[in-house]
């Protein structure tokens, strides 16, 4: 009985035993079957920068080191520019003829070409028997004067005590008078010849500050009065001649806008000054006088070429620009807009051609910042930055 007992219990403790292990399993089961959760997607790569087609980044920098040259694009087509050669020239006070006083040796020359001179400087110096005379006139008059001066304060001591009459005394103010006019008349012939204070040497002066373009003196050499030794011109006070037909001549008037094309593609603003009432007998050609805005890239005596706009072409939609300024880019014609960045590209529609000048019908306005020379650069980078995408 006893024996029973115990195989009871220990069938019980077996099955026991194997419940805890089925549930075990289970659990076990359960553990290794659960679902597990999904790895964290690796981040997404961060998208591209936006691009705006046809923008090129470029700062100020960059731009003039690449050599472009932008222009503020102003109304009025072909038909409304006048095209004319001009000249650049000093205004009539910003050049001096500087010239011998008298006739005499020059002893001294004190400027070169190409130095600078101070107005009222001397230039040169010269040795000359007129600016002895000039200064023996000066002394005498000076001494005339004094004797003057002596005999009329001497009559007025008479004339006050009623001893002389009053003819003596009204005599010596005259020749008082007509002394001291002498003397004056000396003086300024003395300063007009630049006299020495020793009578010895006239000099040579410059009327205006600037610079020396033309010498002709040779040190020791003779020459005349009158004869032309320097010139000098003020860089600063420059105006432009420029040469239109009489047909163009008579649409222009003062205060007309115009544009001086420079080498490198540079632009200068300007304003009609006036034009000549006549032609030109030779080339039957009337001058413009064109007043450039600033002196940047102009020499007296360079050549150009003058846009002139009239008043009247102002109320035109068409834009005339230089021809390098458009280019093709997948089919299209395309100028580029200077922006904050850099430069966006625009497409326009064009019209007539000429002069190296192309008409633009539609897609820029009047104001309009666009790259005239160097716009090929431009277009070669828009190729690389598409390339690049």
């Amino acid at each position: 009985m006893q024996i029973f007992e115990n195989k009871n219990r220990l069938m019980a403790a077996v099955a026991v035993g194997a419940l805890v292990l089925g549930g075990g399993g289970i659990l076990i089961g359960r553990s290794m079957t659960a679902p597990v959760a999904a790895p964290a997607a690796a981040p997404a790569e961060e998208e591209e920068e936006g691009h705006v087609e046809g923008q090129i980044l470029m700062d100020e920098a960059r731009a003039k080191g690449a050599g472009i040259v932008t222009e503020t694009i102003q109304a009025g087509g072909l038909g409304s520019e006048i095209l004319a050669q001009g000249v650049v020239a000093s205004t009539p006070e910003g050049e001096a003829v500087l010239t011998a006083r008298a006739d005499g040796a020059i002893t001294r020359i004190n400027r070169r070409l190409g130095d600078e001179v101070r107005a009222g400087e001397a230039v040169a110096v010269m040795e000359s028997r007129d600016a002895a005379a000039i200064a023996s006139e000066r002394s005498s008059a000076t001494a005339r004067l004094a004797l003057a001066r002596s005999t009329y304060a001497r009559e007025k001591k008479l004339f006050d005590a009623r001893i002389t009459a009053k003819q003596d005394l009204e005599a010596a103010a005259a020749a008082l008078a007509e002394a001291e006019s002498e003397v004056r008349r000396s003086q300024s012939a003395a300063a007009a010849a630049k006299v020495s204070g020793d009578g010895r040497t006239l000099a040579v002066t410059s009327l205006i500050s600037g610079r020396v373009t033309k010498s002709d003196a040779k040190l020791g050499s003779y020459v005349l009065a009158g004869t032309e030794l320097f010139r000098v011109s003020d860089p600063r006070r420059i105006q432009i001649n420029a040469s239109v037909l009489a047909a163009d001549a008579r649409r222009i008037s003062p205060g007309d806008t115009a544009v001086i094309e420079l080498l490198g593609g540079e632009t200068v603003n300007a304003v009609v000054r006036s034009a000549t009432p006549s032609l030109d007998a030779e080339s039957k050609t009337a001058t413009i006088v064109l007043v450039p805005d600033g002196i940047g890239g102009l020499t007296p005596g360079q050549g150009l070429r003058a846009r002139i706009k009239p008043r009247d072409a102002a109320g035109s939609s068409l834009i005339a620009l230089p021809e390098e300024a458009v280019q093709t880019v997948e089919g299209r014609e395309v100028v580029f807009v200077k922006t904050a960045k850099g430069f966006q590209a625009m497409t326009v529609v064009t019209g007539k051609r000429g002069g190296g000048r192309i008409e633009i019908v539609d897609g820029v306005k009047p104001g309009a910042v666009i790259a005239t020379k160097g716009a090929f650069l431009l277009k070669a980078e828009i190729g690389k930055g598409e390339a690049e995408h």
